[in-house]
């Protein structure tokens, strides 16, 4: 028995079949023109947090890289940002992890969130500038760390690749120059709306 599912892709098409602990609190979404359908898709509660989190990560760093405000106003103003959407995604994602035998996964992205949400207060309100300079290695870096942990939970090629690319955006950091808070913010934002708008490959349900 192999360790990943090889017998599907990594990214699929979400299909309209699904487990019983998905439905719970599933958003679905239809756009119409007429009789013509735009778009038509649907969202389970972890898909809700992947969109939910890439909304807060657009808004932190897209405001950081073009309104350069009072850093100590936006870092007491994303902190609470960050604890919200932490507290919101414990509550949409508890009972899938439950399920999935995975509530570790989750209290590893708490720790990280908190982790990283600390150590950048102190960076900005006591004027560490070392941790100033490294902000947006920190966060894909801690990023990175809980899509590898996470996909080796669930055993998910494609969140072990969405975690690899977050790493190869740390090696890329030097080449945006004034441009590294638009970069890391298009990174985790895009990779958060790929997973939830894609079903990922992962073990089957235990």
């Amino acid at each position: 028995m192999t360790f990943f599912n090889y017998t599907v892709p990594p990214l699929q098409r979400k299909q309209p079949c699904l487990d019983v602990h998905e439905i719970e609190g599933l958003w679905r979404v239809n756009f119409r023109i007429g009789n013509t359908t735009l778009f038509s898709s649907f969202y389970t509660r972890v898909d809700q947090a992947c969109i939910l989190w890439s909304v807060i990560l657009a808004t932190i760093f897209v405001t950081a890289q073009f309104f350069p405000f009072s850093w100590k106003l936006q870092a007491i103003l994303w902190s609470v940002l960050t604890l919200i959407g932490t507290a919101v995604m414990v509550a949409w994602t508890e009972f899938w992890v439950k399920v999935e035998r995975i509530r570790w996964v989750l209290y590893c992205w708490v720790i990280l969130m908190l982790v990283g949400l600390v150590v950048t207060d102190c960076g900005i309100l006591l004027g560490w500038g070392e941790i100033l300079i490294r902000l947006c290695p920190l966060w894909l870096g801690l990023s990175a760390l809980g899509y590898l942990l996470t996909g080796l939970g669930v055993r998910s090629r494609a969140i072990i690749l969405v975690g690899l690319i977050h790493l190869l955006s740390i090696l890329l950091l030097s080449y945006f120059g004034a441009w590294q808070f638009l970069l890391t913010g298009a990174v985790m934002a895009c990779n958060l709306l790929l997973l939830a708008e894609w079903r990922w490959d992962m073990r089957s349900p235990q």
